[in-house]
C-alpha cells in the first residue's frame, strides 16, 4: 500500500482533506500532520512514498520542508498545494516540488495528481529499464548545470547576475546559450552579445531547460554513429519542440515544465547511440521492414522505447514528474488516464508539428506520432483547435526558415 503525508497548519482544510479522501484508504495509507517538523518526525520514522504540503507554514516553510525530503528522501515525490501565488516564492518552489496544485483544489483533481505520480514511480521502477540500464555500464552524470542553477534559482536573493556569473564559468555552454538564443526560435529584436542579457531577455527557468538540453547533448563522450541517427539534427528537433510548446502553453508555469520536456523528450536515443547501438540498429531494420513506428520497433527488440529509457534517466536525475511523465508517454499518451490539457499533452501536440526534424535525423525509416489528429484534441480539452494550434506553432518557430 502506497504512503502518502498531508501536512497543512489550517487544521479544517487537514480535517476536509482527510474526509473527502476517504475512499481511496484502501488503495492508500494516509497521515495528517500539521507542521514541518512533525512531518520530518513522521519520514523518520518510516518513509512515504509521496508528501503534499502547504507553502505558508509558521516555522518551517513548504520549500524548506521540502529541501530537507529532497536531500534525505529523495524518492519520495514532493507536491506541494497552496494558495501561495507569490513569483519569488514560486520561484523557490519550482526546484523542488515535482507538482505544483493550486487552493482551492477539487479533491478528484488532486487524488489524479497523486495517482499520476505513483504510476510514474511504477513505471521507472520496471525490471525491464532497470536491467537494460545496468547493462549499458556507465551513464553520463546528472546535468552540473541544472543542479547548480537549481540551487542559485531557490535563493531568495538570486539575480539575473547571480545565473549570468554561473553560466559564463562553462564556456562552451554560454557559447551554446548565445547561439541558441540569436537563433530564429526567440526573434530577439537584435543581436545578443553578452550572457546577462541572455538571461535577462530569456527569463532564469527558460536559460536553464536550455543549459540542461544542451549540456545533456555533449555529455558523453565521442560521436555517435551516424549512421543510427544524426545528433545535431535530434537536437535542433528538441529546441525546434519546445518552441512549438511554447507557441500552444500561455501558463507559465506549465510552459516551463512543457519545453524542459521537449528540449529533453528525446535523450532516450542519445542513451541508446551509445550504450546499445547494435540493439537500435536492429531497432531501425524491424522498423523498415515491418513498417512499423521505431518507438515499437524499439520496445520489440530491447523491451523498452528511448522514452522510457529516456524518462528512466531524469528520473534518476530528479527531474520534475511531469517532465518525466512527459517524455515516458510522448509516443503514448492514452497510457496515461487524464482530461486536463498538461506538460504530456502539450509536448505530444507540439511533437506532431515537428515530426519532419525528427524523421530527418533517423535517414530512412519513419518515425510516427500517431495517436495525436485534429480530433484528439478535443478529448484532452485543448484550449485551441488544430488550425489555431498549427498557426500558433509557425508563428513562433518560422523565421528565416519555413515551418516544414
Amino acid at each position: 500500500m502506497k504512503r502518502v503525508l498531508f501536512v497543512d497548519d489550517d487544521a479544517p482544510l487537514l480535517s476536509a482533506l482527510r474526509s473527502r479522501l476517504r475512499r481511496m484508504r484502501g488503495a492508500w495509507d494516509m497521515e495528517f500532520v500539521s507542521s514541518g517538523q512533525e512531518a520530518i518526525a513522521r519520514l523518520e520514522q518510516q518513509p512515504f512514498d509521496v508528501i503534499v504540503t502547504d507553502q505558508r507554514m509558521p516555522a518551517m516553510d513548504g520549500a524548506t520542508l521540502l529541501q530537507v525530503v529532497l536531500a534525505r528522501w529523495p524518492r519520495t515525490v514532493r507536491i506541494v498545494l497552496s494558495g501561495y501565488a507569490e513569483a519569488d516564492q514560486i520561484i523557490r518552489l519550482v526546484p523542488l516540488a515535482h507538482q505544483y496544485v493550486s487552493k482551492p483544489c477539487e479533491p478528484e483533481r488532486l487524488e489524479n495528481v497523486i495517482i499520476r505520480c505513483l504510476a510514474l514511480q511504477e513505471l521507472l521502477q520496471q525490471p525491464v529499464l532497470r536491467e537494460l540500464v545496468g547493462r549499458m555500464g556507465q551513464l553520463p552524470p546528472a546535468p552540473k548545470t541544472f543542479s547548480q542553477l537549481q540551487r542559485v534559482m531557490t535563493s531568495d536573493s538570486s539575480s539575473v547576475s547571480d545565473v549570468a556569473a554561473l553560466v559564463s564559468q562553462d564556456t562552451v555552454l554560454a557559447a551554446k546559450l548565445l547561439q541558441i538564443v540569436n537563433s530564429g526560435f526567440f526573434r530577439v529584436p537584435r543581436r545578443i552579445t553578452k550572457i546577462e542579457q541572455a538571461v535577462g531577455y530569456l527569463g532564469l527557468n527558460t536559460v536553464r531547460n536550455l543549459l540542461v538540453s544542451a549540456e545533456v547533448f555533449t555529455a558523453w563522450r565521442g560521436p555517435p554513429r551516424q549512421d543510427l541517427l544524426l545528433l545535431d539534427t535530434l537536437q535542433t528537433h528538441a529546441i525546434r519542440t519546445a518552441a512549438a510548446v511554447a507557441g500552444l502553453v500561455e501558463d507559465e508555469r506549465m510552459a516551463n515544465d512543457a519545453q524542459l520536456a521537449a528540449l529533453l523528450h528525446d535523450i532516450g536515443y542519445v542513451v541508446l547511440s551509445h550504450g546499445c547501438p547494435r540493439e537500435l540498429q536492429e531497432a531501425r531494420r524491424v522498423s523498415t521492414q515491418e513498417a512499423l513506428p521505431l518507438d515499437e520497433a524499439e520496445r520489440r527488440v530491447l523491451g523498452a522505447s528511448h522514452a522510457e529509457i529516456g524518462a528512466y534517466l531524469l528520473g534518476i536525475w530528479g527531474f520534475p514528474a511531469p517532465v518525466v511523465e512527459a517524455v515516458a508517454n510522448h509516443h503514448a499518451p492514452s497510457r496515461v488516464q487524464s482530461n486536463d490539457f498538461d506538460v504530456l499533452y502539450a509536448l505530444c501536440i507540439a511533437h506532431a508539428f515537428t515530426e519532419p526534424t525528427e524523421t530527418a535525423a533517423f535517414p530512412g525509416i519513419s518515425v510516427r506520432h500517431s495517436e495525436i489528429t485534429p480530433e484528439y484534441l478535443s478529448t484532452v480539452n485543448a484550449p485551441f483547435e488544430w488550425d489555431e494550434a498549427r498557426e500558433r506553432v509557425e508563428r513562433k518557430i518560422c523565421s528565416e526558415e519555413s515551418f516544414p
